[in-house]
């Protein structure tokens, strides 16, 4: 929960003549130094928005995965990998990012967490698929498998970024400067592997569960425009509006696209 940031103006006030005894001078004050303008700190909010994201139909079927030259990889499957584009389970939508696009206070800020969101390359999978991070926040890139993994990030609005990991246990850092909805990221060595990252400069926002549901809050009073982004179906949006302290539903359905 934020608070907002109030400021007190100290005010110097010189009393007495214009001399010191002994004739000399009186010292003129020190001038006070010019405020310096801030940011409107973020309201405190106590909303929440939750919901469910759903696909109509029988989803699509997904990729199936030659790890054939990748034995380290394969042996940690129990049947033939797929890539994972559709995770469906009784019409729920998982790896779905739902934010909200609009609505929040001009010119609020939010502190992005130090605390890192880790990014798995396990069984030559991303892990998650689907993630989020506020502007500035630390991505921990970390590479569970004993192969090579190279993973690039493909960008339109931040800096890109192309990193090598060679070895199981290696780890790289790094952090998106903009806010960008979304960051796909891929693997050079192998071709199947794609993660997606949603960067915000606030913390409104939710990956779907295998339930296809999400939760987002702290939101202060108003009334929001929220979109639900899938990396295949593309984007819906819906509009929510919430008391202080209340609380609101929002559900989004997916029909299937034609490829």
């Amino acid at each position: 929960m934020r608070y907002p940031i109030c400021c007190t103006a100290l005010v110097l006030v010189a009393c007495g003549g214009g001399k010191e005894k002994g004739g000399a001078p009186a010292a003129e004050p020190a001038a006070a130094p010019a405020a310096t303008p801030t940011a409107a700190a973020a309201p405190a909010g106590g909303a929440t928005i939750s919901g469910t994201v759903k696909l109509t139909g029988a989803p699509p079927a997904n990729p199936k995965i030659d790890m054939s030259e990748e034995a380290a990889c394969k042996k940690k499957y129990t049947t033939a990998p797929t890539d994972p584009v559709f995770v469906v389970n009784n019409g729920a939508l998982a790896n779905v990012f739902v934010y909200v696009k609009s609505g929040l206070p001009a010119g609020a800020t939010y502190p992005a967490p130090t605390t890192p969101v880790t990014i798995d390359q396990r069984g030559c999978l991303y892990h998650p698929r689907v993630f989020g991070v506020m502007v500035g926040q630390p991505i921990e890139i970390l590479n569970s498998d004993s192969v090579l993994h190279n993973i690039k990030a493909v960008p339109t609005a931040n800096r890109g970024f192309n990193i090598s990991q060679p070895s199981a246990g290696m780890k790289t850092t790094r952090t998106f400067n903009t806010q960008e909805v979304m960051v796909p990221l891929q693997c050079n060595v192998h071709g199947w592997m794609h993660a997606y990252v949603g960067v915000l400069s606030h913390p409104f926002f939710a990956v779907t569960g295998e339930d296809g549901s999400f939760t987002i809050k702290g939101l202060p009073a108003g009334s929001y425009t929220l979109e639900a982004w899938h990396e295949k179906l593309g984007a819906l949006s819906a509009q929510v509006t919430v008391t202080e302290n209340g609380s609101a539903t929002a559900q989004f359905a997916f029909g299937q696209k034609t490829p």
